[in-house]
């Protein structure tokens, strides 16, 4: 049936979950070297889809879907439990959608991917706000409030923010229960730290790390047109990324990633 059986299960679905499991494991992709980290993603994207759709049967698209898995089972690598003690688990939240809840599927998602009870940290990406307005303390407590939760129930060890200045880092420090471990910044809008904020992480033990991730990592029209790219004729167009989390995971003895993946959720809209 191939992208006709997998047009027909997306038309069926609420949601799609898609996984792309260990990239280290997708030959293709490692003899290329994407230039930017939308670029990889993209490609991931696109690669998963392909690959699922080319082994969808006439039998498994029969009956309405809450939720659709999009994975390709030979990239799926769960960590061996008796090396978890070696391994450092990480991941990078981007919302898409503003909604704070999305948090826990996320994470939830990640453990069970990976096989693993907690994740050792999450940094999250700041969600976009509406054109004109300023990230506040006000707009990031919900989603700070989600991950403490998480925290508290130890599906998190630590918690760590991105592209946050001295001053919102400030007011997210002294406000939140769970303090923050790390705050990332980008490096393409400032080749050297703010001394500021280097002062303040220092006094206050946040490490300081860099990155090179867009402010925008996956929006909405590029994710309706990677789906229309690898599945034809699909509506597209219905399909809204709610959220895109990767992970890594480092074997910590030795600094190396021995696995790297997205995972990304997606609902339809009925109208």
């Amino acid at each position: 049936m191939g992208t006709e059986g997998a047009r027909a299960l997306l038309e069926r679905a609420g949601r799609l979950t898609l996984q792309t499991g260990n990239l280290l494991n997708w030959g293709c992709l490692r003899k290329k070297c994407p230039a930017t980290p939308s670029e990889e993603v993209r490609d991931c994207i696109q690669k998963t889809l392909t690959e699922w759709s080319s082994k969808i049967g006439q039998d498994q698209h029969q009956g309405t879907l809450e939720v659709l898995e999009c994975t390709v089972a030979q990239a799926i690598e769960k960590i061996n439990p008796e090396e978890r003690d070696e391994l450092k688990v990480s991941a990078k939240l981007f919302i898409v959608g503003s909604n704070s809840s999305s948090i826990r599927d996320a994470v939830d998602l990640a453990c069970s991917a990976l096989g693993v009870a907690q994740l050792d940290s999450v940094i999250i990406a700041p969600p976009p706000v509406e054109d004109g307005t300023n990230l506040s303390l006000e707009y990031l407590q919900p989603y700070w409030k989600e991950l403490e939760n998480l925290v508290q129930n130890k599906k998190i060890v630590a918690i760590g923010t991105s592209d946050l200045d001295k001053t919102l880092l400030e007011q997210l420090y002294l406000w939140a229960q769970v303090k923050p471990s790390s705050n990332q910044v980008n490096l393409a809008s400032c080749c050297v730290m703010p001394p500021d904020l280097t002062a303040f992480a220092k006094e206050c033990d946040i490490q300081l790390l860099t990155h090179n991730d867009p402010k925008e990592l996956l929006c909405e029209a590029s994710f309706q047109e990677v789906l229309q790219e690898s599945i034809q004729n699909v509506k597209a167009n219905k399909w809204i990324p709610l959220w895109l989390l990767r992970y890594s995971v480092i074997v910590k003895s030795r600094g190396i990633i021995k696995s790297k993946g997205y995972i990304i959720q997606a609902k339809r809209n009925a109208s």
